[in-house]
């Protein structure tokens, strides 16, 4: 008497860019984890004329006009991480605002939280990365409308 073993696979449902279902969601949260960080606790402060944002930004040497332009970016950079056509391009850009915020807490603020921008600049380049298809979609959408 010979037993019959039926094997079964688990496959998981991909699409036709190779990634799970569950990678893309991963991926999606913490483009919305990001966005909130760069909207709530570090645009909001710059934006507001907080007293502690004024200050680092005076030691700085640039003074208030840069905190808002700073905020303004990282705000700008939070929405267009929602967007998805967006979301490569904003994880770039907010990644140079990461590689200006380690060097200035090197140089300015003797590294004292220079770790912070530099893991917040691997997870955007990590995004970056993964949604680098979408720039191709935001050329054609921009030459079209050129």
């Amino acid at each position: 008497m010979s037993e019959a073993t039926t094997v079964s696979t688990v496959t998981t449902a991909t699409t036709a860019d190779g990634s799970s279902r569950a990678a893309r969601i991963a991926v999606r949260v913490l483009q919305i984890l990001l966005a909130v960080f760069f909207a709530v606790p570090s645009a909001s402060p710059k934006l507001v004329g907080h007293s502690s944002a004024s200050e680092s930004f005076d030691k700085i040497g640039f003074g208030d006009w840069f905190m808002y332009v700073v905020g303004c970016l990282e705000l700008a950079g939070a929405i267009a991480l929602l967007i998805p056509v967006l979301s490569g391009v904003a994880a770039l850009a907010l990644g140079a605002l990461m590689v200006g915020a380690f060097v200035t807490q090197l140089l300015v603020f003797d590294g004292q939280y220079a770790a912070t921008p530099l893991i917040l600049l691997v997870l955007l380049m990590a995004i970056a990365w993964i949604r680098r298809h979408h720039n191709a979609e935001l050329v054609s959408l921009i030459r079209r409308r050129a």
